[in-house]
């Protein structure tokens, strides 16, 4: 096999191609490769100019995450950007797809670099509990200044080549193919038309104010990294060397901190969902969709199909829903289009029929069932489904709690029906929990994975309950913020505490978004009570929508709602206490690994990172905690059984007992 790095030689010139596929990461065998050939360059007498590029999708894409976890070996990035930096010999770079983290750090080490339209840069290492560990944060000042690169090294923001240049970070943007343009452009080094230098002997101009706003910013976030990446960031006004030692320094302390681990645990975790027990199933082909409810779900569905590129036909037998949907799935397309995420609104649009009659199903390889959260209901169309559409169509339903054993039981196909629980707004939520019935066949589950990776979705596996993963765990939080309540706590400090540990919203501003009379109507299902969410209900109170909840909405921003202390009082039994913000968020997150936990003993879930990646991609858990069962772990399986007491489940008891830890079921 022919190895990471090859050299061509024209001329003066070696051309250094970097081919690590798929995406050319700094793995030990191309830093290995890449320093020793650059060495030997370096000291041929023939050689006056060496540029790099990559093949394939573009020029280093990042590390290797294949080495994440394990020792690391000589030589380190660090020492690969010093070899170019101080390399005698001019090497320039030549930069095209993603040029992110480490290859980023690679390319400003070199002494020209030059980018092909569409080329992409980033520091994205903070969104993993770290910072840039190879002179990204003493490099990019140098060359860029202090505010644009606080800007990208604390936020993780990527640019593209127009920003890039603009900010000093590439010299010049060409036309080319990568190969070309690395001869090309290492001529123009000898005839002089393209200027070099050493990055590390350019001054870096002092900026207070940006670090001031810089360090603000980052002191009030509950992240780690933002702030060490200020400090290495202020560090590059030192010599390079020593800049280079405080980074180091900086980037042991992040590595150390459990934060990494847990942002790391919520990468791999979009990774590990896809290996379910149906992988070897033949998925069946979709090449038409329809849709059955054009209100709020079915018409985000509908848009998801769409700009995945599958015709759609939405059934909707009500005429002014079905303008209502129109309209907005036209106005939802030609956001996209200003966005940038999609080349036509129109070409898209012609792709979709609307219908008022199932009949117009009948032909579609997938139908996708959006009707009322009624049972009832629901039996019924799929009977109609189960008579219209033809042999071996996918009959899914979008149920967000109900039982699709009995869904399916009303069809003679039930090994076509599974559940497709999408999260509203269809087309932007990444999660599509796929619900296996107990007939589901395998090739049908395949081809719900499969479809979700076309709709650019994370999928997971979920068995059948009441609510599946996200929606069971989300009610018994729900419980627990209410009893946090009735014990004394205001519904806004709970929110409070959970949005200051990074939340995005709390569990009260959240039933407030999606309507207290919907989390009402879960309960009576259940046959359960909430007696302040209930008493609000029973005034017409039911959050954002009719202005008034929890909190008064006014459009634009919310307040507590006074008058729920009165109801609050009524409904209390024992004399209210006061609770730190810590204890509020220790019950909440102790709640919810407790119920995780008995999700995964009854089999609802695969393993516990499909649980956390639930409660990451669907409902808001921040990144940093990693997900419940992580946090559990990282808390310690023993505390929480000592918190639970009676109640903790057997499955944490029985893995405590061994010395084990829920992430040895991943």
């Amino acid at each position: 096999m022919p190895g990471p790095v090859t050299v061509t030689k024209t001329g003066k010139v070696a051309r250094i191609a970097l081919n690590n596929p798929p995406v050319n990461a700094a793995s030990h065998a191309l830093r290995l490769a890449l320093t020793e050939v650059v060495q030997s360059l370096d000291a041929d007498p023939e050689v006056a100019v060496i540029a790099l590029y990559g093949e394939g999708r573009g020029f280093i894409a990042g590390a290797d995450i294949r080495e994440f976890g394990k020792p690391p070996q000589a030589p380190l990035l660090p020492e690969v950007c010093l070899v170019l930096e101080r390399c005698a010999t001019p090497v320039i770079s030549i930069l095209h797809g993603a040029t992110l983290g480490g290859g980023f750090e690679v390319a400003l080490a070199t002494h020209a670099r030059i980018a092909l339209p569409g080329a992409l840069f980033g520091f994205p290492e903070v969104t993993l509990g770290i910072l840039p560990g190879a002179g990204g944060t003493q490099r990019a000042p140098r060359l860029a200044g202090l505010a644009p690169s606080l800007d990208l090294i604390t936020t993780g923001r990527r640019i593209g080549a127009d920003d890039a240049l603009g900010y000093g970070l590439i010299d010049q943007i060409r036309e080319g193919t990568p190969a070309d343009l690395a001869l090309e452009m290492a001529e123009a080094v000898l005839s002089g038309d393209l200027p070099t230098r050493v990055t590390a002997a350019q001054e870096v101009a002092a900026d207070p104010a940006a670090l001031d706003a810089a360090r603000a910013k980052a002191e009030a976030s509950p992240l780690f990294a933002p702030l060490k990446c200020v400090e290495a960031v202020a560090a590059s006004a030192l010599p390079l060397d020593e800049g280079l030692a405080r980074e180091r320094a900086l980037f042991d302390d992040c590595m150390a901190s459990p934060q990494r681990a847990a942002l790391i645990h919520a990468f791999f975790a979009e990774r590990a969902v896809t290996k379910i027990p149906e992988a070897e199933a033949t998925q069946r082909d979709i090449h038409t969709t329809g849709v059955l409810g054009a209100g709020t779900m079915g018409r985000g569905i509908a848009t998801a199909l769409l700009m995945a590129g599958l015709p759609v036909t939405l059934v909707e037998p009500n005429k002014t829903v079905r303008a209502e949907a129109l309209d907005w799935i036209r106005k939802t397309l030609d956001g996209a289009v200003t966005r940038g995420k999609l080349a036509s609104a129109d070409d898209t649009l012609a792709r979709l029929q609307i219908a008022t009659d199932l009949d117009a199903l009948a032909q579609v390889d997938l139908v996708i069932e959006a009707v009322f959260e009624d049972l009832d209901l629901k039996q019924e169309v799929f009977r109609k489904l189960d008579a219209t559409c033809k042999p071996g169509a996918i009959l899914a339903t979008n149920t967000s709690y109900l039982d699709i054993n009995l869904i399916a039981a009303a069809t003679a196909r039930p090994a076509d029906v599974i559940g497709l629980h999408f999260f509203s707004p269809a087309h932007i939520m990444r999660l599509l929990e796929v619900v296996v019935a107990r007939d589901t066949a395998p090739d049908v589950v395949r081809t719900g994975f499969a479809l979700a990776k076309r709709l650019r979705k994370i999928a997971v596996h979920a068995g059948v309950c009441d609510g599946f993963i996200g929606n069971r765990m989300l009610a018994r939080v729900r419980a627990e913020a209410d009893a946090l309540v009735l014990e004394g706590a205001t519904p806004w400090e709970v929110d409070a505490a959970l949005e200051a540990t990074g939340f995005a919203m709390g569990p009260f501003a959240v039933s407030d978004l999606a309507g207290l009379d919907i989390g009402q109507a879960g309960r009576q299902r259940r046959g359960e009570v909430a007696p302040v969410s209930d008493a609000l209900c029973a005034k017409g109170w039911f959050g954002r929508k009719t202005g008034r909840g929890y909190y008064l909405h006014d459009g634009k921003s919310r307040t507590p709602n006074p008058d729920v202390e009165p109801l609050i009082e009524a409904a209390r039994s024992t004399p209210p206490r006061s609770f730190s913000p810590e204890e509020i968020t220790t019950r909440y997150l102790t709640a919810m690994a407790a119920e995780g936990a008995q999700i995964l003993s009854e089999g609802i879930a695969l393993r516990p990172i499909d649980i956390d990646a639930v409660t990451l991609f669907g409902y808001g858990f921040p990144r940093h905690l990693g997900g419940p069962m992580h946090w559990a772990d990282a808390e310690g399986l023993g505390t929480l059984i000592d918190r639970l007491g009676s109640g903790a489940p057997e499955i944490l008891q029985q893995l405590h007992l061994e010395g084990r830890k829920l992430a040895d079921l991943n």
